[in-house]
């Protein structure tokens, strides 16, 4: 997508296209504008898309603020400075209790050593002076495991303060890693699972990216407008839901794109998982039931592949890029696998995913 009328620059990479895109409209390359833009450019939210794309060329960063709090609904950069900072603060305390507790045993440790010194001192046999010394430790003893006491109850509160704040941080990250429309991952939660499969080689081999493209999309969206095309994207993601493993991870990878990334995958078993979603959703009636307007048949084209002899997550999602442009190339509605010779056959028109 293009969010401004300024062409974006070739051979970079969404990061580098992204940072471009900020400056060329006059923002400062900030992590809350990166985050909007980032939403943009993946096409993950349609909606916000078109509000950035109408700001043109030029933006303030007031109009970049009021679209991250419209769609994100929340000032994710206040969590995350609130969060850190009660950390801080927890943290800090835990630290101030240590050194307190460690200045408490090296004074009871020294009271310690002086009572042994006198107790044992040759010129020392008095009764009392053994009488005085056991009430000294005694009441040091008692002091010292009173505070112990104490020291030990605050490290716990402490603790379930620092565990409030780490679950705060966790459904922060679920949300953010969460496309709004589909309430499936998004496309940052996707690159990081696709990237993430790589750091373990040993399990690639049964490791499979299977991507799912709604046909015809664009032409929905014309005929019915983007709150109907949102409502199908809704319920085409529902229906991949369903169909996938209940271990497969499943997400939005932008616009009417879906993923699905498999673990622990045997061919046969892929093939069979692709052909199931899609008759599924060909056979699913995409109807309003307020006005009897009936938008469907809504098909998708599939295309998968092994990560068993890719290199990086780059050439997973190439190959079976390729394949779902073969699935669309071959007249849409079916299911084509990777192999070797469709590079051959792959000059990418993109206007076929219309």
């Amino acid at each position: 997508m293009n969010t401004t009328s300024t062409p974006k620059p070739q051979g970079l990479d969404i990061a580098a296209q992204i940072t471009f895109a900020m400056r060329s409209m006059g923002l400062p390359p900030l992590p809350r504008n990166y985050a909007v833009f980032y939403e943009a450019y993946i096409g993950s939210n349609p909606a916000l898309t078109r509000k950035l794309a109408a700001l043109g060329s030029h933006a303030t960063q007031a109009d970049i603020d009021v679209i991250a709090e419209e769609f994100f609904g929340h000032n994710s950069n206040r969590i995350i400075e609130n969060a850190h900072s009660r950390l801080a603060s927890e943290l800090d305390s835990l630290v101030r209790l240590m050194k307190q507790e460690q200045s408490s045993l090296e004074t009871y440790n020294k009271l310690l050593d002086e009572t042994s010194v006198r107790i044992n001192a040759k010129n020392t046999a008095s009764v009392d002076l053994l009488r005085n010394a056991i009430q000294i430790l005694t009441l040091a003893t008692g002091d010292t495991l009173a505070r112990g006491e104490k020291t030990a109850e605050s490290f716990n509160q402490k603790s379930q303060e620092m565990e409030a704040v780490r679950r705060e941080l966790d459904e922060y990250k679920r949300i953010a890693n969460t496309d709004s429309l589909t309430r499936l991952a998004n496309r940052r939660a996707f690159d990081e699972k696709l990237a993430g499969l790589f750091n373990f080689p040993t399990n690639l081999s049964r490791a499979t990216l299977i991507l799912i493209d709604v046909d015809h999309f664009k032409r929905i969206n014309d005929t019915f407008g983007h709150p109907v095309g949102d409502k199908i994207l809704a319920t085409v993601a529902s229906v991949i839901r369903a169909n996938a493993p209940r271990e497969g991870f499943v997400a939005r990878a932008g616009g009417e794109e879906f993923a699905i990334i498999l673990e622990s995958s045997i061919d046969e078993e892929i093939h069979t998982l692709c052909e199931r979603i899609r008759v599924n959703l060909e056979s699913t009636p995409f109807r309003n039931s307020r006005t009897g307007i009936n938008y469907g048949p809504v098909t998708a084209s599939i295309g998968y592949s092994s990560a068993a002899e890719c290199e990086d997550s780059g050439e997973l999602y190439s190959r079976s890029d390729i394949a779902l442009y073969c699935a669309k190339n071959s007249g849409r509605n079916c299911t084509r696998e990777f192999e070797a010779g469709m590079r051959k056959e792959f000059t990418k028109n993109w206007l076929i995913y219309k």
